[in-house]
């Protein structure tokens, strides 16, 4: 399905098609997210601009090296950090994104006072270490030392960061038409974040999901109600090849899995509501299914259950 072509210090760049690249990250280098590069024909498009300005300085030489294009376009799926704090480095290209996810960059990504910044970061280094020690659990472990290696590679290029924000902005749907190829933007809503944009080229049957599709990990979620409905969409169209936000190339079986586990999740959270169990005995007594122990992220399937419960009981 995807063919490896690159190796650098941040991810490996894989060949989908003609023309069509997924970048995937290397775990704790400082890409953090997976990309994706498409030559629309006279010049290139790229999903994402990874985690930091170091990570997306090599992206776009790759992108420019490997094609001898330049660069015209950067996609934002969203506003978190390891998806956008690489985009300075495209200043000087279309930065895209729906509204709601421009308006996220500057309330959430702004950095104000760098000392300040650089402080938390660290307390916040620390806390992580504490728990990698403390913890017996060998997946929890896992995702702590992932978790603290990539925020030491955003602490190592934070004295250097600029937050750049999109300046081409849409609501659902934006088309992207080249000399050769074409790309269209959706956003059907938020799940993962407020607001998340996938990339389908309908021609070669691709898609660069961001966020709303992640390989065995326990994404954390916005919206359970509206991720739900963006992957039954998703799974509607003829897309024959997925790249995840995080994790490996792979098809539509992805998306059943993810469909299987929210479908999941918010079925045992509405049996617990209707037992009248309190949150904290529903979680406390859940018992994880094996399909789903060895899935990492540092807040676990607890964190989405009590997303869930909780949108489920105001809702």
């Amino acid at each position: 399905m995807a063919c490896e072509i690159v190796e650098t210090e941040y991810f490996t760049l894989h060949t989908l098609d003609d023309g069509v690249f997924a970048v995937i990250a290397k775990p704790g280098q400082g890409a953090w997210s997976n990309a994706g590069i498409v030559d629309l024909g006279e010049e290139l498009l790229v999903f994402d601009s990874l985690s930091t300005p170091s990570a997306g300085k090599e992206l776009r030489r790759q992108a420019e090296s490997l094609t001898g294009k330049k660069v015209k376009y950067l996609i934002n799926s969203h506003y978190h950090g390891d998806h956008v704090f690489g985009n300075q480095v495209f200043l000087d290209t279309t930065i895209i994104s729906t509204y709601e996810t421009q308006k996220l960059c500057k309330e959430k990504n702004n950095i104000e006072d760098l000392e300040k910044e650089e402080k938390e970061m660290k307390q916040y280094l620390l806390q992580l270490e504490n728990q990698i020690d403390s913890t017996e659990d060998n997946i929890l472990q896992a995702s702590l030392i992932n978790q603290y290696q990539e925020m030491s590679k955003v602490l190592d290029d934070l004295s250097q960061l600029q937050i750049v924000l999109p300046s081409l902005l849409f609501e659902e749907k934006l088309t992207i038409n080249g000399a050769d190829r074409m790309v269209e933007l959706y956003c059907l809503g938020g799940g993962h974040s407020p607001s998340d944009t996938f990339m389908y080229l309908p021609k070669e049957k691709i898609a660069f999901m961001g966020d709303i599709a992640t390989e065995d990990l326990h994404v954390p979620i916005d919206n359970p109600v509206e991720f739900l409905s963006i992957l039954q969409q998703v799974k509607q169209m003829d897309i024959d090849t997925i790249v995840p936000g995080h994790g490996s190339v792979t098809n539509m079986a992805l998306c059943n899995t993810l469909i299987d586990y929210l479908s999941f999740l918010t079925q045992s959270s509405k049996e617990a509501i209707q037992r009248k169990l309190s949150v904290e005995d529903f979680i406390s007594a859940f018992e994880i299914p094996k399909k789903y122990k060895e899935w990492k992220g540092v807040n676990g399937i607890k964190k989405n259950l009590k997303t869930i419960y909780t949108y489920l009981q105001k809702n």
